[in-house]
């Protein structure tokens, strides 16, 4: 079942993101990021049991960025990854966004959900702004995605 996720349920999310981020997939988050933001993350949940996880964090007036998106290596390859990402998509649309982008390791997940490669450069500067925490900055080699959803 996916669902908002609650204070609850931070210290999973955490937990399944660390998990990705020491492999290099993805960034690190802190608690203290993970509880400002929490109400940009979804969650996907089965007997209890946190299974996945993907964010919609809004970047400007037309513009959010699909991030976090994390789903426990033991329930890969069910949709999980893709239900979570198309509950960002839906919740993008409903508050009036026009793009979402996705900077990613795995272009042909978002590819399969309607995302296009596109060129860093087209992509504004204020969506930088986690890049500086990153080990690869300035040398991302991360693939800059967007879905239009117009």
């Amino acid at each position: 079942m996916i669902r908002k996720a609650q204070i609850s349920d931070v210290k999973e999310i955490q937990k399944l993101l660390m998990k990705y981020a020491s492999q290099g997939e993805m960034l690190s988050r802190s608690l203290s990021e993970l509880y400002e933001s929490l109400r940009d993350f979804y969650v996907f949940e089965d007997d209890g049991a946190l299974l996945g996880t993907a964010a919609l964090h809004i970047v400007w007036d037309d513009l959010a960025e699909v991030r976090s998106v994390a789903v426990d290596e033991q329930a890969g390859r069910k949709g999980i990854g893709s239900q979570l990402v198309k509950a960002c998509i839906t919740e993008a649309r409903q508050i009036g966004l026009k793009r979402i982008f996705c900077l990613t390791y795995k272009p042909d997940f978002f590819a399969k959900l309607g995302f296009r490669l596109v060129d860093k450069s087209e992509l504004p500067q204020k969506v930088w702004g986690d890049c500086i925490k990153c080990v690869k900055f300035p040398d991302c080699d991360e693939n800059a995605m967007i879905l239009d959803l117009n």
